[in-house]
């Protein structure tokens, strides 16, 4: 069912060079995944942990997903799993993206792409600091979030979203990537309006907002571009620019001290998709500086040929600490 990925789109053939950082550890207790991470600006880490996909390897088949936090102001930082409030289906939770947003009298509101069943639905959570657990406080459904993959926060009940299909169904899925029929799109959401905000990708992903508020950045993963959109009061999106890279792009972090956008990436769709134990999808971190310039800068923070971390979806950084999260593999702390 693989085989329908065109080559190009998938990579096949890219080899990569390790680039390792020196002062890294795997981090205990992630070894399914960490699919998203997100940081708050105290250096709170939220980790998205235990995506399953049909089709997709992994390495806790049975186990559900779950969010775990990790303070990075502390010397020696551990991941916690936060509870989640009663009433939650835990034994179908199936976290994907995720953002938070800190609303005006300071609380935290953490968002979360679920796949329960593997559907999709999108539940908004209260982060409740002092016991280190997430009230659940509303789950959201809608017809234009068929498919959603990534999430960036607006507002406490208020977020734009990337569907990476334009079907639900999976065989649908499958024949809308074989025929390349770029249907993806950005959805925004608020409690009074949903809308499509920008269409024609390829395979939407990763999205995240500029520090000043002013651009949405989205990861198009199988044409290998990050598009640069406008937005407007209305919450329209208008597209300004797109970058091209040489590799799958997962999903975008900001570097909250330079505006900087870290990315995730898979050199090699296949072996991602097609896991081999001997062969194993290698990860990747790229940073780009400038990405409103005419000449973006672009460079390569961490590269791994799979010995050490697979299939790299996620990279953040607070302070000179960098998390990189992986699809279904484990997640690594370097300082930098």
């Amino acid at each position: 069912m693989l085989a329908l990925h065109p080559r190009n789109r998938l990579k096949t053939s890219r080899e990569i060079e390790s680039l390792d950082l020196p002062n890294c550890r795997l981090i205990k207790g992630i070894e399914a995944g960490s699919e998203d991470i997100d940081i708050l600006p105290n250096g709170l880490a939220f980790f998205s942990v235990g995506l399953k996909f049909p089709g997709l390897h992994s390495f806790a088949p049975d186990k559900p997903g779950g969010i775990l936090m990790m303070d990075l102001k502390e010397e020696n930082p551990r991941a916690l799993e936060l509870r989640i409030s009663r009433g939650f289906n835990l034994a179908s939770f199936n976290p994907h993206g995720i953002s938070t947003f800190i609303d005006t009298d300071d609380t935290v509101y953490l968002f979360v792409v679920n796949h329960p069943e593997f559907r999709n639905t999108v539940e908004i959570f209260k982060f409740e600091e002092e016991d280190n657990s997430l009230l659940h406080l509303k789950t959201i459904k809608h017809e234009l979030l068929p498919s959603v993959n990534d999430i960036v926060a607006v507002g406490p009940a208020h977020f734009y979203a990337t569907n990476d299909h334009y079907f639900s169904d999976t065989f649908l899925k499958y024949l809308e990537t074989y025929l390349n029929l770029h249907w993806t799109n950005v959805v925004y959401y608020s409690p009074n309006e949903v809308k499509v905000v920008a269409e024609g990708f390829d395979t939407a992903n990763g999205i995240n907002i500029s520090p000043d508020k002013k651009y949405i950045y989205v990861a198009d993963i199988l044409a290998h571009e990050i598009h640069v959109l406008e937005k407007h009061p209305n919450m329209n999106l208008t597209h300004l620019k797109v970058l091209e890279l040489d590799t799958l792009v997962d999903n975008l972090s900001i570097d909250p001290s330079s505006g900087d956008i870290l990315v995730g990436c898979h050199p090699n769709g296949q072996k991602l998709l097609v896991y081999d134990p001997n062969n194993p999808p290698s990860s990747e971190v790229l940073r780009i500086q400038n990405i409103l310039s005419e000449k973006p800068t672009v460079t390569t923070v961490y590269a791994n040929n799979g010995s050490v971390l697979q299939g790299s979806s996620v990279a953040s950084v607070y302070d000179r600490k960098l998390l990189i999260g992986t699809l279904y593999h484990r997640a690594l702390y370097c300082e930098l």
